[in-house]
């Protein structure tokens, strides 16, 4: 590992400025939204950035129509090990209709900011891993092994199609570790998330007149009782691994003002959303079906099979209501003392001249594919501003920082001595 190359990398990273908006400016122009996981498009203009790198090998995939990835190799040359750069290439909806002062895909730049639908989830993020990848290419006789990047399709909808299919079906699509550009913040550092099960819970009744209930079932009422049951899973014990609860205590004072006051509770419990009801067809007739659908996010310490048992004993019992699950993801985590976390949490204490949190992620993210894989994954990415509604931005100056620490992560990694 050389001082001198860290520095010139650093430098380097620094005089891209201009080119690191323009990549994301590229990327922000091609709508990408999910639903309906359309990337193709945008797909085309990655596969433009990336061939612009000498040497590069690149791939795409399409499991299914307009559902594209890719996935491109930087090889040094010489053994070593692999360094993944994992982002996703789809974005929420544009949803034109939210009063945007600026066009959705203009990518417009101003006071520091750079707008447009998906520049913080996660396009911004994509610019700074491809210019790391592009500096480190330039100096692949300073490294060994070498750099994937996986650019998938898929993501908001849970990536079985983007992240998911890459690692079942492109063997180099995982490695010694993963560096994931996701939202958050460079001040902290992300070495785990929650996991998730989302639920649909159904009741039936029988039909009656408002003014007549003694003659009817109410299909709501029965939906209320299992909901309330539903919610008790927010008072369920279990015991997290040590490592992790000393990691959310020490990160509080950093990351609760960036992620909001309350952060470290919600990451050591199980919340229950009931994000949808549809029941009735007129206030004066008893509804005969209503059906509820919830998002149930796991800490780490306890599993979807133990909430699913104790769903089943509690909603088994009740008259005329059936449930299932309709998503599952375990909580994952990559302890804290990794060498991707430090390394990650060393560098961007040296680039922000502060030290950051290293904390666990409310969110979920494609982080969880790779830890499912057994890759160690660290997720650092730019703060989102208005994420999923109208001007969503970021800061040109985090975005600097990210593309540094990305650059000088990987380098430090691929160079260090096995």
């Amino acid at each position: 590992m050389s001082n001198k190359l860290r520095t010139d990398l650093a430098n380097r990273v620094d005089g891209s400025l201009d080119q690191l908006i323009s990549v994301t400016q590229r990327l922000v122009g091609v709508a990408s939204p999910n639903p309906p996981s359309d990337t193709f498009d945008v797909a085309v203009v990655a596969e433009a950035l990336l061939s612009e790198i000498p040497g590069i090998e690149i791939e795409r995939v399409e499991p299914e129509p307009r559902v594209v990835s890719l996935v491109a190799r930087i090889k040094s040359g010489k053994p070593g090990r692999r360094l993944i750069f994992n982002g996703h290439l789809d974005t929420f909806p544009l949803l034109e209709n939210l009063p945007w002062t600026v066009p959705p895909l203009g990518g417009v730049l101003k006071d520091g900011k750079l707008y447009g639908r998906g520049v913080c989830d996660m396009k911004g993020g994509i610019a700074c891993s491809l210019l790391a990848a592009r500096l480190l290419a330039d100096n692949r006789d300073a490294w060994s092994g070498e750099i994937v990047l996986t650019l998938a399709g898929d993501e908001e909808n849970m990536g079985s199609l983007g992240s998911g299919w890459l690692l079942k079906h492109v063997p180099h699509a995982a490695g010694d570790a993963n560096i994931c550009g996701d939202v958050g913040s460079p001040k902290v550092v992300r070495f785990g998330e929650k996991g998730l099960m989302w639920v649909e819970i159904e009741a039936s009744g029988s039909p009656a007149h408002g003014a007549h209930v003694h003659r009817g079932v109410n299909a709501i009422d029965r939906l209320r009782t299992a909901l309330d049951r539903l919610k008790d899973l927010e008072e369920l014990p279990f015991q997290a691994p040590p490592v992790v609860t000393r990691a959310i205590a020490d990160a509080k004072a950093i990351s609760e003002p960036l992620s909001g006051s309350g952060e470290s509770q919600t990451l050591q419990r199980v919340t229950v959303n009931i994000g949808t009801i549809e029941a009735g067809t007129s206030p004066n007739l008893v509804p005969t079906h209503a059906i509820a659908r919830a998002d149930i996010r796991l800490p780490v310490g306890i599993t979807t099979d133990v909430l699913v048992r104790q769903l089943d004993e509690w909603l088994a019992p009740l008259e005329g209501v059936t449930w299932k699950a309709i998503r599952r993801f375990e909580p994952s985590f990559t302890t804290p003392d990794h060498e991707i976390v430090r390394r990650t949490a060393q560098v961007a204490g040296e680039v922000l001249g502060e030290i950051p949190a290293v904390n666990m992620r409310v969110g979920g993210s494609d982080s969880r594919w790779y830890r499912m894989f057994d890759v160690p994954t660290v997720v650092l990415g730019l703060t989102p501003f208005n994420m999923g509604g109208p001007d969503e931005y970021v800061l040109v100056d985090e975005l600097l920082a990210v593309a540094k620490i990305h650059t000088l992560v990987a380098y430090d990694f691929l160079s260090a001595e096995q």
